[in-house]
């Protein structure tokens, strides 16, 4: 099944890096016409991802920029900035994650844009957004994560302040920009009428930690101490088995009572402490322990035998290596192979979201730099003698070999 309903919709994609590659990639997956404008540098995560066979498409640019065209514009010259001009007027959407000052100086920003073509979405992921004292600043997804107290999460709880060792800024503000278009694109079928977005990734995950952890102090006057004190428990985290670790959390006061009594603790099950999610919630140092102890006595296999049993929520611990083996990511076919033109037999993963009982169709792997670019330049009304001209000043480039 092709699942597109912005089939018809067309993407400038002026993003690179993640946090921008992310929200179009996710349009992608929705059918938009989705076509990147890279520079010839490249993006910086064709390499900055790992290692290829080509040293040209890092497996994190390949995922990131599937379903997307190519087109390889030298934005510093005026012939290449001119057909950008053309892409704008032929797209609905305009994305972009480049700091402010820079859009505006290549007349990008979305005033200009806007003051031109009124019915346009235009969608600018920054940093710090345009206002405050850190508005333009530089910043990346680890930046975030500590400016945001996500990093300070583990100094609350172990003493040392950690990241996450996954790009979770860029990857949450990134869907949430996707989400904010696609509420724009709603409007604009009623209105006619176009919208400036932005999705500053400080506050916005400044948003997402204080959710969470501004807990007791939600309240006037506060209740208690920032933070949500089961989530910085130092015993929550996986549990040792004896050949492995385990997942598992138990909530419900039904689960606590199957839990104890699974794992050999029917003594606990009249300790009035951990009698009911109230109690619980008074004791949570002390049943975090009780609950993040060892266990040692059985197997991986064996606990998640009983505790499934139980009807309790587990699962085993993978490592990055074996989450590719899992069984149930093997049974719904989550990662894919595919032949790319230059990298050879590559992993692709599909949509995780699925319509009517169908998964959307596998969208085109992420293409070399410039693949598309002379059939882009056609679409918009270059010749073939001014795609020569445009080529021959470094305006664009081209990979001959998509010709």
């Amino acid at each position: 099944m092709n699942f597109e309903p912005l089939k018809g919709i067309r993407v400038l994609d002026l993003t690179s890096v993640v946090v921008g590659p992310v929200c179009t990639w996710r349009l992608a997956q929705y059918g938009a016409d989705v076509i990147k404008v890279e520079s010839p540098e490249g993006d910086l995560m064709r390499g900055l991802g790992g290692s290829s066979p080509t040293g040209q498409h890092s497996g994190a640019y390949l995922h990131f920029n599937r379903g997307k065209r190519n087109i390889c514009l030298d934005l510093k010259k005026e012939g290449a900035r001119q057909a950008v001009e053309r892409l704008v007027a032929i797209s609905d959407v305009i994305v972009a994650n480049m700091r402010p000052q820079a859009l505006e100086r290549l007349g990008l920003d979305a005033a200009s844009i806007r003051a031109r073509h009124p019915d346009k979405v235009y969608c600018l992921i920054t940093g710090y957004g345009t206002d405050g004292p850190y508005a333009g600043q530089p910043t990346y997804d680890s930046v975030v994560q500590g400016a945001t107290g996500m990093a300070g999460l583990t100094l609350a709880r172990d003493g040392t302040p950690t990241y996450v060792p996954l790009l979770i800024c860029d990857h949450v503000s990134g869907e949430i920009a996707a989400g904010a278009i696609l509420a724009a694109l709603m409007e604009r079928k009623a209105s006619g009428q176009g919208r400036s977005i932005e999705v500053p990734m400080f506050e916005t995950m400044a948003a997402f930690v204080l959710q969470e952890h501004l807990a007791q102090q939600s309240f006037d006057p506060p209740v208690g101490p920032p933070g949500d004190l089961r989530l910085l428990s130092p015993h929550n985290k996986p549990v040792a088995t004896s050949d492995g670790w385990i997942s598992f959390t138990v909530n419900t006061d039904a689960q606590v009572r199957a839990f104890l009594e699974v794992t050999g603790r029917q003594a606990m099950l009249g300790d009035t402490r951990f009698a009911s999610v109230a109690a619980r919630a008074r004791n949570v140092a002390e049943w975090f322990e009780v609950r993040g102890a060892p266990l040692t006595g059985k197997s991986t296999s064996e606990w998640l035998t009983l505790l499934r049993a139980a009807d309790i929520a587990a699962q085993p611990c993978h490592t990055l290596a074996s989450l590719q083996d899992d069984p149930h990511l093997e049974a719904v076919g989550l990662i894919q192979s595919e032949m790319h033109p230059t990298e050879g037999k590559t992993a692709a993963i599909r949509s995780t979201i699925r319509f009517d009982d169908t998964y959307p169709a596998l969208r085109a792997s992420a293409r070399p730099q410039g693949w598309d670019t002379c059939a882009i330049l056609e679409e918009i009304g270059y010749g073939g003698a001014e795609i020569e001209a445009l080529l021959a000043s470094g305006g664009a480039r081209a990979n001959r070999a998509a010709q």
